[in-house]
């Protein structure tokens, strides 16, 4: 296993300076999203996607705002519903928008995300009709991947047969702990029994890979039942496993105020959780990858990593390199060359403007060269802990001497214990890696302008 994506899989102490309670960004872009401003508008994101050119490879993000229960752990912009015409309306605006931005933006497709919310919880035949508006609209790869976000409690015949029709290559499915008084607290009951069974239904029809969603911190969490639920989840033989810590941004997403904070392991015991968990990931043959991701080495994810070309955007780490990811749907957020872009979260408002023909931007960033070094710089970090001085010179000139200094005075004032300087490359020590975000934040020149909160960094 390379050095370059090992992640901290024993117990070790942490810096004495550090801060387990840190609020910090996750860092799946930079800027973050609470700095994106209303200046970055449909006629600005209009002019990026003329700009792009016939032979650009893109990603496409379709977020479907809409879930059947609702999960009190989750901070995603959704809803729930029990009744299927919010989401029948919802979808003649996807199709809408699809036929906009598929007329404006050129490129192949490389590769197609259902997230959300819940996209299982659509109809067979709605799932088949976007996936045809897709390729209708766009110019597929012929090896283009398409992975869907799964809640197993949503999964039948029909939305598998479905969902393979359209070309899922792989499957995400949400587990969170097996046990049943976390379930339980968190409002998500699935038994191990339903995972197995939709697991096994997706490699029947083709899936060569699944990963599995893991959560530590959650309510009434111990290293015990981490290690309980771990263990069971490494006998479905994943081929990707995600270890997120839990996000309590009550402030953020009202429903979160129905989890007791009493029942919350405090920071000591989530470093714990997340230690044990990554340990015996490791222990079991994957590779550990950026701060919270596993693979087989065999998977792509692993290779890419071994190779330093691992990425990380809104969907987490990702080989996928595409310089323009295309969100569709509301609050989905894009990215293009010269900045990002979001759009209307509420689903009103984005039906109305979609409705009519329009891109229903609400507001993005325009990078700077800055922006772009510090970019780079914090994704290096987020994916190998480790970035090249000489690499961000060559890249950014004067802006890369600039964050050069300032990591050079992180590495000498903190007496290396966030970042050591290792011949020409700077490196966070290996006892320092959960602490990856409090390392990138010192990188932030927004991060304290504004009002944006943020979760733990552990």
């Amino acid at each position: 296993m390379s050095s370059a994506a090992t992640t901290i899989h024993e117990t070790r102490p942490l810096p004495a300076a550090a801060g387990l309670g840190d609020t910090v960004p996750r860092y799946t872009s930079y800027p973050t999203a609470p700095h994106f401003h209303p200046g970055v508008d449909a006629m600005t994101v209009r002019g990026w996607m003329d700009a792009l050119e016939g032979d650009d490879e893109i990603s496409l993000y379709l977020h479907i705002p809409y879930c059947d229960r609702l999960c009190w752990f989750c901070a995603c912009h959704t809803k729930q519903t029990r009744h299927y015409a919010p989401v029948a309306a919802f979808l003649r605006s996807l199709h809408k928008e699809i036929e906009t931005v598929g007329g404006l933006a050129s490129g192949r497709v490389r590769a197609v995300h259902f997230g959300g919310g819940s996209p299982t919880m659509l109809k067979p035949d709605d799932i088949l009709m976007l996936g045809k508006a897709l390729r209708d609209r766009f110019d597929f790869l012929e090896d283009a991947s398409l992975s869907v976000e799964i809640d197993p409690n949503d999964m039948d015949e029909g939305r598998l047969d479905a969902f393979a029709a359209i070309g899922m290559t792989r499957a995400s499915l949400g587990v969170q702990d097996f046990d049943p008084k976390v379930q339980r607290a968190i409002n998500r009951e699935q038994s191990f029994a339903l995972t197995r069974s939709v697991v096994d239904a997706v490699r029947a029809r083709g899936v060569t890979s699944v990963n599995l969603d893991l959560l530590y911190g959650l309510p009434h969490q111990s290293c015990e039942s981490v290690a309980a639920t771990v263990a069971q989840a490494l006998t479905l033989a994943p081929d990707r496993l995600a270890l997120f810590g839990y996000a309590h941004v009550p402030w953020f997403k009202k429903h979160q105020t129905m989890i007791d904070e009493a029942w919350l392991p405090d920071s000591a015991a989530r470093l714990a959780q997340s230690q044990l968990a990554a340990r015996l990931i490791v222990d079991a043959g994957y590779d550990a990858l950026g701060l919270d991701h596993f693979a087989k080495p065999r998977d792509a994810l692993a290779i890419a990593a071994r190779s330093g070309k691992i990425r990380r955007n809104f969907q987490g780490y990702t080989e996928d390199h595409c310089e323009t990811l295309i969100g569709l749907g509301p609050s989905s957020i894009s990215r293009f060359r010269q900045g990002y872009a979001q759009n209307i979260v509420a689903t009103g408002e984005y039906e109305k403007v979609v409705n009519s023909g329009r891109l229903a931007i609400a507001r993005g960033v325009e990078f700077s060269l800055d922006d772009l070094a510090r970019s780079w710089l914090i994704e290096r970090l987020m994916c190998s802990f480790t970035f090249s001085a000489t690499d961000l010179v060559e890249r950014f000139g004067a802006v890369g001497q600039t964050l050069l200094c300032e990591a050079s005075r992180l590495a000498i004032g903190g007496a290396g214990q966030l970042l050591r300087l290792d011949g020409e490359n700077f490196v966070v020590p290996e006892e320092s890696r959960p602490l990856v975000r409090t390392v990138a934040a010192k990188f932030d020149k927004y991060l304290g302008n504004g009002t944006g909160r943020h979760s733990v960094a552990v």
